[in-house]
């Protein structure tokens, strides 16, 4: 399979190394968890995606037990909508985003990953300490066996003596600010409607804009 087309799959695959990349162990270096997230999805999706052509929720459902514990999808789903469109929402319409915003990366992904052969990647992990007391960065290669090279920085906070990633950057494009964009262009579009954002929210256009983004980058 050659690494530069269809860029769906491996940025749906990093998408969901990112959301895995988590780990309760306070002990764990922010490196360290990068690596026991990446494990843990894939250990998940090796279990259950032999039976998505017949029992799809079973995938779902696993990538999002894997996942949960260990993401603060409520908060992701926060800085998507953007500060001041937190304040402006209902405590209501901001659970049923972060329900909403869940489901739809879970889902996406899980679709992503169904036509991507991993195998086909090593990921290059550099080992260090963190460079600040609440907040690191972890600098991920993503080798092809064809020799190409994709530059990943996954972004981790510590939170009550857990370090968590709340972002990535894929071959320099923003996660978080694709998402944030999103949101914000279709509040625009829909005249600031927050129900009829959150019932039409999709992560199909974030992944669309990333790979046209990443195909822009030299």
């Amino acid at each position: 399979m050659m690494l530069n087309k269809p860029w769906r799959r491996w940025v749906a695959a990093l998408l969901l190394m990112f959301f895995a990349g988590v780990a309760q162990a306070g002990s764990l270096a922010p490196y360290q968890v990068v690596e026991r997230g990446v494990q843990a999805i894939t250990a998940a999706f090796e279990a259950e995606s032999p039976y998505f052509e017949t029992q799809p929720e079973r995938l779902f459902e696993a990538l999002n037990s894997a996942m949960e514990p260990y993401v603060d999808f409520r908060q992701i789903s926060l800085r998507v909508m953007g500060g001041r469109y937190v304040q402006a929402a209902t405590p209501a319409q901001r659970d049923r985003f972060a329900e909403v915003f869940q489901d739809s990366l879970v889902r996406t992904f899980a679709r992503g990953l169904m036509t991507f052969d991993y195998r086909e990647f090593d990921l290059d992990i550099t080992p260090r300490p963190p460079r600040y007391e609440d907040q690191d960065h972890v600098d991920v290669m993503v080798v092809g066996r064809d020799g190409q090279r994709y530059p990943v920085v996954f972004t981790l906070r510590q939170r009550d003596g857990e370090w968590k990633v709340i972002n990535l950057i894929v071959n320099g494009v923003n996660l978080g600010l694709t998402l944030n964009s999103q949101f914000d262009r279709a509040m625009r579009e829909q005249r600031r409607n927050f129900d009829r954002v959150i019932a039409q929210w999709s992560v199909e256009g974030v992944i669309e804009e990333l790979e046209e983004q990443i195909q822009q980058q030299p």
